[in-house]
C-alpha cells in the first residue's frame, strides 16, 4: 500500500532545541560544557578508583562502578548534540542517530533504576543480614545481578524505541526538545499512536514502579533494623553507610516523576530534561566521593601515593 500524500519518508528530524535563544547560547555552551567535563571526569574517576584500588573490591562499590558507567554513557546520549546546536547550529539529526540517541537515553535512565534497586537491595543484606552477607552477595552473584542489570534495562528499551521508528510521520518534521525523547518524536506520527503510547505508559510503569517498590521496601526493613540498635554510634554508622545512596535515589526518582508526571510547558519540561541528563550524572560521583571515606582515601591515595 502505497502511502498518501500527507506522509513521508524524512531522513533527518529537526531539533529546536534552544533555537528561540537569540543572545546567551555561547555562555549557555560554556556552562554544559563543563558540566559534561566535570561529569565525565567525576564517572570516569569513581570507575577508575573502584577497578583499581583491592580494598574497593566489594560490591557496593561494584555497582558503584556500574552506575558511573550508565551516567557516562546517560550524559554521552544527549549532550554533545546539545553542544553542536548551541555552538554551530546543527539542529538536523538523521533518523538512525535519533532512534540510537532515543534508545540509549531510555535504556540508560531504565538501567539505572533497577541498578539503584539492587543496591537498596545489597544494603539490606549487609545491615539487616550482616552475618550471611558474604554468602549472599560474593563476586559471581554480584556479577549475575550486573548483568541481568543491563539486560532487563537495554531489552525494555527495545520494544518502545522499534514501535515509533516504525511509524509513518507527517511533513511538519521538527520535534520541539533538544533531543529525540520518546513523546516529542511520538507527537510527529500521521497515524493514531494510542495503543503505542499505552504500551509505553505500561512499560514506563512497570519500570519504574517495580525498581522503586524495591527500593522502598529494603529501606523500610532497613529503617526497622537501624531503630532497632541498641548503640547510638551503630545506628550512626549504618545510616552512613546508606546515605550516599538515599541521596541518589532522591534526587532521580524526584527528578523523574517531575518530568514525566508534571504537566508544565515544553520549555520546563527542557529545563528538567537538562537536570535529568546532564546536572543529576554529574551530582552522583561526587554524592558518593564526598560522603564516602573509602573513595576519598583511595583518591587520596592514587593522588598522594599511599601511606606508608
Amino acid at each position: 500500500m502505497e502511502m498518501s500524500l500527507n506522509h513521508t519518508l524524512p531522513t533527518t528530524f529537526y531539533l529546536i532545541g534552544f533555537s528561540n535563544l537569540h543572545y546567551g547560547r555561547i555562555p549557555l555552551f560554556l556552562c554544559f560544557l563543563i558540566i559534561y567535563l566535570l561529569t565525565l571526569v567525576g564517572n570516569l574517576l569513581i570507575i577508575f578508583v573502584s577497578w583499581l584500588d583491592v580494598h574497593l573490591h566489594k560490591p557496593m562499590y561494584y555497582f558503584l562502578m556500574n552506575l558511573s558507567i550508565i551516567e557516562v554513557l546517560y550524559t554521552t546520549a544527549v549532550t554533545p548534540k546539545l553542544l553542536q546546536m548551541l555552538l554551530g547550529n546543527s539542529h538536523h539529526i538523521s533518523l538512525a542517530a535519533c532512534f540510537t540517541q532515543m534508545y540509549f537515553f531510555c535504556a540508560c535512565g531504565g538501567t539505572e533504576g533497577v541498578l539503584l534497586a539492587l543496591m537498596a537491595y545489597d544494603r539490606y543484606l549487609a545491615i539487616c543480614r550482616p552475618l550471611n552477607y558474604s554468602k549472599l552477595m560474593h563476586s559471581r552473584v554480584c556479577q549475575s545481578l550486573t548483568i541481568t542489570t543491563w539486560c532487563i534495562g537495554f531489552s525494555a528499551s527495545l520494544l518502545p524505541t522499534v514501535s515509533i521508528s516504525s511509524l509513518p510521520f507527517c511533513s511538519a518534521l521538527a520535534i520541539d526538545h533538544f533531543f529525540c525523547d520518546l513523546f516529542p518524536v511520538l507527537r510527529l506520527s500521521c497515524m493514531d499512536t494510542r495503543l503505542i503510547e499505552i504500551c509505553i505508559f505500561v512499560m514506563t510503569c512497570i519500570m519504574a514502579f517495580g525498581p522503586f517498590s524495591w527500593t522502598l521496601i529494603s529501606y523500610l526493613f532497613i529503617i526497622v533494623a537501624i531503630m532497632r540498635m541498641s548503640s547510638a554510634t551503630s545506628r550512626e554508622k549504618a545510616f552512613s553507610t546508606c546515605a550516599s545512596h538515599l541521596s541518589v535515589v532522591s534526587i532521580y526518582y524526584v527528578t523523574a516523576i517531575i518530568m514525566y508526571m508534571g504537566n508544565g510547558s515544553q520549555s520546563l519540561s527542557k529545563v528538567l530534561s537538562i537536570f535529568y541528563s546532564m546536572v543529576t550524572p554529574l551530582c552522583n560521583p561526587f554524592i558518593y566521593s564526598l560522603r564516602n571515606k573509602d573513595v576519598r582515601k583511595a583518591l587520596a591515595d592514587i593522588w598522594h601515593g599511599p601511606k606508608s
